[in-house]
């Protein structure tokens, strides 16, 4: 994924969080705000301890940072998101974490 398409500021997580709204299935959750700097999206993913060590908690970030590359250019323009990994997501495959947060993402209204 573009840095530029990354949420890094403090700041701008708590704005979501405060002011967003969110949507959560089984294994994520979705926090999202409009946002007129966001071009043409930023994606922020949380991965709390309660997911595993360091190793585990890397490797679901770099596998929802993959699937939402993919997904670039279905996901609305101006808008800011971050996904929370649940603990059920460690133990899926690939391709039934890329079908969960289609559906998350879905359910929240951020696909075209």
């Amino acid at each position: 994924m573009r840095r530029a398409l990354r949420l890094r500021n403090r700041e701008d997580f708590n704005r979501i969080y405060r002011g967003g709204k969110s949507f959560a299935n089984g294994q994520f959750v979705v926090y999202w705000s409009k946002q007129k700097a966001a071009e043409p999206f930023r994606l922020g993913v949380s991965a709390s301890k309660k997911i595993g060590n360091a190793v585990m908690r890397n490797r679901m970030r770099r596998m929802v940072k993959e699937i939402v590359r993919h997904l670039e250019d279905r996901v609305l323009p101006h808008t800011d998101f971050i996904l929370i990994v649940r603990k059920p997501a460690t133990t899926m495959g690939y391709k039934e974490m890329e079908k969960s947060v289609i559906h998350v993402l879905k359910k929240a209204g951020l696909l075209k």
